[in-house]
């Protein structure tokens, strides 16, 4: 299934159980995959229209009533359109307020430069009270959802919304609050989030074949970050690859680079190079920006010659 049906599913299921959950979204109800839920809780979605900041206003208010919005909208409308909005109504009020944003990075594809979001991560990163959360796969998804829900405060859910290929178990044990370490290694850390995290596992099966033990990580929730498990992992192989699609500058692999700054770990990185995105399928945006399995593998190699 596709990503945005899963969550719209699980939200769905939510809604069913809380009649204090509230949907709002920016005119992308059928992009975002909730445009069914509009038929089922009529009087619980809101259309508010292209005005993103009107919507992260209206939903801080619900929340300070003890509604608990849920807003949705392609990643840069989510994010850099209504940073103010996040940073004053919604963090600095402590608002429980839920933030989706889909289609992040060059998962925009055609619509290009303009909606491909490479910077949201470093842009709610850095406000204060902020929990950012990117799922890999459905089974993440669906046991994320509900956990999400249950924390009391903002979160941002960074959501591709194409199908994704399986990479959890189907008894898998989700915590919003520690990375999942997905293959032991001794060589090299592989820090990944997102889509990109299949890629990773594959370049590590054929690095093992080149003798090189690649332990990965997926570092689902960026903020705050799991400096516990990755510090252990940086101590035991001696160098680290962080893979992303986002912008170097702000993401994962700056997050990354705090946590150890005090380590000396060398850290590599996979990731978009401090540039705007483009019109293009997603086969050429991963080549033009950085984030195919090749460019994975090269990283990895030169990291651990490096070391």
């Amino acid at each position: 299934m596709q990503m945005r049906a899963i969550y719209a599913q699980e939200l769905g299921a939510l809604m069913e159980r809380d009649g204090k959950i509230v949907l709002l979204d920016a005119d992308l109800g059928k992009a975002s995959g909730t445009l069914g839920l509009r038929e089922r809780f009529p009087d619980r979605i809101f259309d508010c229209g292209v005005a993103e900041q009107n919507m992260a206003s209206i939903a801080a208010g619900l929340a300070s009533y003890g509604f608990k919005p849920w807003i949705e909208s392609f990643t840069p409308f989510a994010t850099r359109r209504i940073c103010d909005q996040i940073a004053i109504s919604i963090c600095y009020a402590g608002m429980n307020v839920k933030i989706v944003g889909t289609d992040p990075g060059i998962t925009a594809e055609l619509n290009g430069g303009t909606h491909m979001s490479v910077e949201d991560v470093g842009v709610l990163r850095s406000i204060p009270g902020m929990v950012i959360f990117e799922p890999v796969d459905e089974t993440q998804l669906r046991a994320a959802m509900p956990v999400l829900d249950a924390w009391e405060g903002p979160v941002y859910l960074r959501l591709v919304r194409s199908e994704q290929p399986a990479v959890f178990p189907a008894d898998y044990k989700f915590d919003l609050f520690r990375a999942d370490r997905l293959r032991a290694g001794r060589d090299l850390t592989v820090c990944v989030s997102g889509f990109l995290t299949a890629d990773c596992l594959e370049a590590a099966e054929e690095l093992e074949a080149e003798g090189i033990s690649c332990e990965v990580l997926n570092v689902h929730t960026v903020k705050p970050i799991d400096r516990e498990t990755i510090l252990a992992s940086a101590r035991k192989t001696g160098a680290v690859l962080t893979v992303e699609n986002h912008n170097i500058v702000g993401g994962l692999h700056a997050a990354v680079l705090e946590a150890l700054a005090p380590e000396r770990v060398p850290v590599w990185a996979v990731g978009i190079e401090d540039r705007f995105g483009e019109v293009g399928k997603l086969p050429y945006l991963r080549r033009a920006l950085g984030l195919t399995k090749e460019h994975i593998l090269e990283a990895a190699r030169e990291a651990v010659r490096a070391k």
